[in-house]
């Protein structure tokens, strides 16, 4: 059950679609001034380095955000969409040297205003401890909730947070298949409370039943609740024999209507530079209720 670490991950093609997609989803819901109360349901450990430890043995992050950097200093040209996250990347490192890389929970708390809260779960007994010890060093800690507890069953009791403006990141390891129930029950459960919250879904694209129909479960869920949402995946190679994640997506519930533009300038220019052998490839769809 304990077996996954984010730090395996760290900065690799699906943290890119990640928090590309996180990152406009809090400067939108940011513009105005009422508190925004964010929800990261599996936190991991917040900040990862890239030269030790699991992110060292993996190397995920060279067919990721190494790459990207590559590409990007080569002269090709980076929309602001695929900047605004590279920003928030090297801000956590000297120019020029990419050591470490920020998880959702230390991207998320950078962005804190003053009036906003940041809520992260965390199970694991290791990571919890270094989740904790990450996020004591930041400036924006007293804004920060850190729960070691199970966030599909505690998530429907923070909602809806005061201001009814908020923001929920979920994204399990789905290493136990169970994962994809317990987040179909938590979706339900929330939208029964907080139903103008936006939900941010990610999940990677696996030979699994589960997997597979995750996307048509969450718009069937939408369509219930006549809800908005969208819908993306990324695709950086189609190698059938390949072991490592080649593709994940993120589906959003009640998306604002800027993200869609947003992907649409974004995606192109990943599979362009993360692309390997031809095989890359993305999807982009929504709809509004």
């Amino acid at each position: 059950m304990f077996s996954y670490r984010h730090a395996f991950h760290a900065g690799s093609h699906a943290d890119i679609l990640k928090h590309l997609t996180l990152v406009h989803l809090v400067e939108y819901l940011q513009e105005k001034p009422v508190a925004l109360t964010i929800v990261d349901t599996h936190a991991g450990a917040g900040i990862y380095s890239l030269e030790d430890g699991f992110a060292a043995v993996s190397k995920e992050a060279e067919g990721g955000i190494f790459r990207l950097l590559k590409f990007r200093d080569a002269g090709n040209l980076i929309p602001d969409s695929v900047q605004k996250y590279l920003d928030c990347i090297e801000a956590e490192n000297i120019t020029g040297q990419l050591k470490t890389y920020p998880g959702s929970p230390f991207i998320l708390a950078r962005l804190l205003r003053p009036q906003d809260r940041l809520k992260l779960f965390e199970l694991h007994p290791k990571e919890i401890d270094i989740l904790r010890h990450n996020i004591g060093n930041l400036p924006q800690v007293k804004q920060i909730d850190i729960y070691a507890d199970n966030s599909f069953s505690r998530l429907k009791g923070l909602l809806p947070p005061p201001s009814r403006r908020g923001l929920v990141l979920i994204d399990p390891s789905y290493e136990d298949k169970q994962d994809y129930r317990h987040l179909e029950d938590a979706i339900q459960a929330s939208l029964e409370r907080f139903a103008n919250g936006c939900y941010a879904i990610w999940y990677p694209i696996l030979s699994r039943r589960e997997s597979a129909a995750l996307p048509d479960r969450m718009k069937k869920i939408c369509a219930a609740h006549n809800r908005s949402w969208l819908h993306t995946e990324l695709r950086i190679e189609n190698a059938p024999g390949e072991r490592r994640l080649q593709a994940s997506g993120m589906f959003i519930i009640n998306p604002p209507w800027t993200l869609e533009q947003h992907l649409t300038e974004a995606l192109p220019t990943l599979t362009k530079a993360l692309g390997i052998g031809g095989g890359a490839q993305f999807l982009l769809k929504s709809f509004e209720a």
